[in-house]
């Protein structure tokens, strides 16, 4: 701006108030007097997921080196590459110390505060923005440009238009409806010609396939399960045996290893835990690998993992205590006895193998360093942590401003960037997700500021 000019400050509208648009914001404000920074979300309050994942401790970041940590995002990591480079790990770490706010690093290599939540930071965060010039409007629900260009939102009060001379849209993917990420945005987006991938869930747990007749009656059919299924009350086709789910459903498969290759020959292998629910199976171990799984569900109908009980042990070891005489012991004590192998581990290989291969010690060891169990669905996505699909990369410049069409209402030329969870890609738990949130929020705040050379 020259000297002496009286231009108005530029109007930036914000959408969502997660750490995406949250960072967008503060981004933003760092123009001073030249940007008139108003943030609108349909929520309440701000940062309702954000204050969630901080229930058991806010996993802000993760202190790998940059490599494996790009790692995380497969795909899309080309994509976030220059993102997470401007705005990684080591900047976000000092970027809660600046907020007051200590980190450490876990003994997995996660970055939480030090005192493990998430209110005193994002108290401190807000209060920041606030000084800093930012306006909040909550309870303000977008939907879509009226036919001028402004922005319509439904609030309290009835239906509101705001005009905009640039808007950052962060408005989530489609997981947690009731905290806010509802993916009602999708076909205001696509009703407009952007490009929008269909959002599916991520970091998800999986329904498993029905145990067959062989695994849940090895002993063969009785006269009751006849007569269920002669008038058409036989098993669910997914979830576990009924005895299963009811003694083991919540209950977690601790220091266990899987491993998946799907179709195209991607690979998984990786040690850790799960939990058994219901109906299948979720936890981190599961939600790692929810992105080859989900997709191999979809290409195949069905997906198959191998799960190791005893990653510490050999398949040799196994078999030699395996094969190891029992006397008059049953099969349940000896594998506790030599194998240290009970609970959940044990009845799932009753579970899933037969009489005759449980009782056989080669088959029997060779199950428990490699048990295939077969998912047949992803949970519902508002169950999902995450969600891949969205506004694809290819839709943006590299400030994460659309390429919109010519025909948006209004024909002003308003700028749109995107920012957060709803563009395409997607992470495991870990603060991968939160990282790159925080990095997209970050980039398209700038992007605003460089398009308009402030």
């Amino acid at each position: 701006m020259a000297p002496g000019s009286t231009r108005a400050a530029r109007r930036v509208v914000v959408i969502g108030g997660g750490p995406a648009g949250l960072m967008a914001a503060e981004a933003l404000s760092a123009a001073g007097s030249g940007v008139s920074v108003q943030l609108y979300d349909a929520m309440p309050s701000v940062g309702r997921k954000f204050l969630l994942a901080g229930k058991g401790g806010l996993n802000l970041t993760h202190s790998e080196e940059f490599e494996p940590f790009m790692s995380r995002y497969g795909e899309r990591k080309p994509a976030l590459q220059p993102l997470v480079a401007a705005f990684g790990p080591p900047q976000l770490r000092d970027w809660a110390a600046a907020l007051g706010v200590e980190t450490f690093i876990g003994s997995s290599g996660r970055v939480f505060p030090k005192d493990m939540k998430a209110a005193p930071l994002l108290r401190a965060w807000l209060h920041r923005l606030r000084a800093s010039g930012v306006q909040f409007f909550m309870r303000h629900r977008w939907l879509g440009w009226a036919d001028d260009g402004a922005l319509r939102f439904a609030a309290p009060s009835g239906e509101v238009l705001v005009q905009a001379d640039a808007v950052v849209l962060a408005l989530g993917g489609g997981s947690w409806a009731r905290l806010g990420s509802d993916g009602a945005w999708v076909p205001l987006l696509a009703e407009r010609g952007v490009p929008v991938a269909p959002l599916v869930p991520s970091n998800c747990g999986f329904d498993v396939g029905a145990a067959s007749q062989a695994e849940a009656h090895p002993q063969g059919e009785t006269r009751r399960e006849f007569f269920r299924e002669l008038v058409g009350k036989g098993a669910s086709a997914t979830g576990w045996s009924e005895y299963f789910a009811s003694k083991f459903a919540g209950q977690p498969f601790k220091s266990v290893a899987i491993s998946f290759t799907d179709s195209q020959g991607r690979s998984f292998n990786r040690k850790g835990e799960f939990v058994a629910t219901a109906t299948g199976v979720e936890g981190s171990l599961i939600y790692a690998a929810s992105s080859l799984l989900r997709d191999e569900i979809a290409a195949q109908g069905s997906a198959t993992f191998l799960l190791d009980l005893l990653p510490g042990k050999s398949p040799e070891q196994v078999l030699v205590e395996v094969r190891h005489p029992r006397g008059s012991r049953s099969l349940s004590s000896h594998l506790k006895s030599r194998l240290s192998l009970d609970g959940i581990k044990a009845a799932m290989l009753h579970e899933k193998l037969g009489k005759e291969d449980i009782n056989d010690p080669v088959k029997l060891a060779h199950a428990i360093k490699g048990l295939p169990v077969t998912v047949i669905a992803a949970r519902p996505i508002d169950e999902a942590i995450s969600t891949a699909g969205g506004v694809p990369f290819e839709g943006m410049n590299a400030d994460l401003q659309l390429y919109l069409p010519k025909a948006l209402p209004g024909g002003n030329g308003t700028p749109v960037f995107c920012a957060g969870e709803m563009l395409d890609w997607e992470a495991p738990t870990g603060g991968y997700l939160l990282t790159a949130c925080m990095a997209s929020g970050r980039v398209a705040g700038q992007g605003v500021l460089k398009h308009f050379g402030l």
